[in-house]
């Protein structure tokens, strides 16, 4: 009888220790599925977030557009004013009064430059020309006028540069 109590007594501690892992594993599986559902709701989430932002950004470009578009239709009518005037002087001069006002509200400024000192952040250099009397690297000439947007560039000067003559 003894072999029968030593026997029931390991099978009472395999049943123990097989009940115990078998509570553990369902709970890591309740955990697993607990974790899985919250990584697809994190997912759901972000695709939303994303659509949301998609759509955010589609209506910010749509409205620029309609502001920069609606700038250039009165630009468009005064210079077909113009055109049609006896004397375009006039209609010419408040279209360009009315662009140079769009510019202010826009906060777009023209980089002078000419007498100045050629910095390749502001300036492109489309020539140099050898010239007495003047100092190395100086702009003498613009092209066509740069412009800065707030303190960021939109377009560079296009200059000519003097390199002075060494004798």
């Amino acid at each position: 009888m003894s072999a029968k109590k030593s026997t029931g007594k390991k099978k009472n501690s395999s049943d123990k220790k097989t009940d115990s892992l078998k509570k553990e594993i369902k709970k890591l599986k309740q955990e697993l599925k607990e974790s899985e559902e919250k990584l697809l709701r994190s997912f759901a989430d972000l695709q939303n977030y994303q659509r949301r932002m998609e759509k955010e950004l589609n209506f910010r470009d749509e409205e620029t557009k309609k502001k920069y578009l609606s700038e250039l239709i009165d630009i468009n009518e005064l210079l077909k004013k113009a055109y049609e005037d006896d004397t375009p002087k006039d209609g010419l001069k408040l279209m360009i009064n009315n662009i140079q006002s769009f510019f202010e509200k826009e906060q777009v400024k023209y980089i002078n430059c000419v007498g100045k000192k050629f910095d390749h952040n502001l300036h492109h250099a489309v020539t140099t020309i050898e010239k007495e009397g003047c100092e190395d690297e100086t702009i003498i000439e613009e092209v066509k006028e740069g412009y800065m947007i707030k303190d960021k560039l939109l377009r560079p000067s296009q200059v000519i540069v003097a390199k002075k003559i060494e004798k």
